[in-house]
């Protein structure tokens, strides 16, 4: 397995794995019915294309399988950057989408993260925010998604970071940060996240029973 940064002439690749492996099984997509399983979401698309313009974002390539030049990619972590006032402008722009579905997904993680400053907290200009941790079903259980997040803290190291930042949304992704040192910071019960007549917004099915935020601070002295 070969784990490299991913560059623009991959993106298309990595939209079309996260069809086939992410978009329509992720716990609150699949509450929101929000994509067919192998379909895609234009907005959720969008939000992945604009994350891995940062190039940060790694994936890990099985380069046994030379059906194409490039191999077969096993996974994927998406990581963007967090600037003081990209979480209030997104929600505002939120507001814009016709898809209310996509709506209902990114109004909880939006407003969970403003809840708190994360900037003022740490003290930090920037945060690493890890919003998209992928495998491929044929590859899980073999340790790619840990080794995704490691190595993702060696690019977040590289590039002066401080402190990362994630939205776990099912228990998986939260034992594998959690494994690599993430801890977390604040949570929301899907059962208590309701509208004003007490519904349910997010029925998310078990073992996936809430969303974590989970931050890790970096040693800006080590390497």
């Amino acid at each position: 397995m070969e784990y490299k940064l991913i560059t623009a002439d991959h993106f298309e690749r990595v939209i079309e794995h996260l069809r086939r492996n992410f978009f329509a099984d992720e716990p609150l997509n699949r509450a929101a019915g929000l994509c067919q399983h192998g379909g895609g979401n234009a907005e959720l698309e969008h939000h992945s294309l604009t994350t891995l313009q940062d190039q940060l974002s790694i994936m890990a390539v099985d380069v046994r399988k030379d059906s194409n030049s490039y191999g077969q990619i096993a996974g994927v972590i998406l990581n963007g950057v967090l600037r003081p006032g990209d979480t209030e402008q997104a929600l505002e722009k939120l507001q814009e989408s016709t898809d209310a579905n996509y709506k209902k997904i990114f109004e909880l993680l939006y407003g969970h993260s403003l809840q708190v400053d994360l900037f003022a907290r740490y003290n930090v200009e920037q945060i690493f925010d890890v919003r998209i941790l992928s495998v491929d079903a044929r590859y899980r259980g073999q340790g790619i998604a840990k080794e995704l997040v490691r190595r993702a803290e060696q690019v977040a190291r590289k590039s002066g970071f401080q402190l990362l930042k994630a939205d776990a949304t099912g228990i998986f992704s939260q034992k594998i940060l959690c494994s690599q040192g993430f801890q977390p910071f604040s949570e929301q019960l899907y059962a208590k996240y309701t509208n004003d007549v007490g519904e349910i917004i997010l029925p998310v099915e078990a073992p996936h029973i809430k969303l974590q935020l989970l931050t890790k601070q970096l040693n800006k002295d080590t390497q």
